[in-house]
């Protein structure tokens, strides 16, 4: 198990380490990485880590995730808290090194509504729930692994990154917002953040059960 916690911290931390760094670097750099760059970085960072840590943990890297495979009754709910403590605690060292890289930067790569919450929540929600039907299907157990698995879910999070990204900011995943806020302050919008991608992913299950449900879920 601590192997498992280990390994979801360090693929949380290179996840959320190269994701917001792209979207401070393209800030800092009067665009350069652009925002198809930016979308590219989250997809592919995603599948290498379910390639390099799927067959020990899972690579679930984010706690709507971890929730959504314990919804399915696919994850012990013994191991659910470990999990989403050690994601978070990999979001927010790797927000803390991007604070000692970046120091002027205002948000860190913060993940921030463009227009109202209201708006965001549900982009949050849908984009989740699109996510999680996708892992769910693509994966055996809680184990997220494979050619299939890594370039499904990598380009599932590519995609609704450059579509969404610019309004919402496609986090899609709790600790991916919440290690930009502690370091940045921007607390205001956190709340839809942590809910509608944990809705999203339990709405994933519920369909997936429609569909599939021998399959799917227990």
């Amino acid at each position: 198990m601590s192997k498992k916690c280990i390994a979801e911290y360090i693929g949380t931390f290179v996840l959320v380490f190269s994701g917001t760094s792209a979207i401070v670097v393209n800030d800092l750099s009067d665009g350069r990485v652009t925002h198809v760059g930016i979308a590219m970085v989250f997809g592919l960072v995603v599948a290498a880590m379910i390639y390099t840590l799927g067959d020990i943990s899972g690579a679930h890297l984010n706690p709507a995730v971890t929730i959504g495979f314990w919804c399915a009754k696919r994850f012990p709910r013994k191991n659910v808290i470990p999990y989403i403590l050690s994601q978070i605690l990999g979001a927010v060292s790797a927000s803390l090194l991007v604070y000692l890289l970046f120091l002027n930067h205002e948000t860190f790569g913060a993940t921030l509504p463009s227009g109202t919450q209201g708006q965001s929540f549900i982009l949050e929600l849908v984009l989740t729930f699109i996510l999680m039907l996708t892992i769910i299907n693509v994966s055996s157990e809680a184990k997220e692994k494979g050619i299939i698995a890594g370039l499904a879910i990598g380009s599932v999070v590519g995609l609704e990154a450059l579509f969404a990204g610019p309004i919402s900011g496609a986090s899609m995943n709790p600790a991916r917002s919440i290690g930009p806020a502690l370091l940045s302050g921007h607390f205001n919008s956190l709340w839809l953040y942590i809910v509608a991608p944990i809705l999203g992913a339990c709405l994933a299950i519920v369909c997936c059960r429609c569909v599939r449900e021998k399959e799917c879920c227990r």
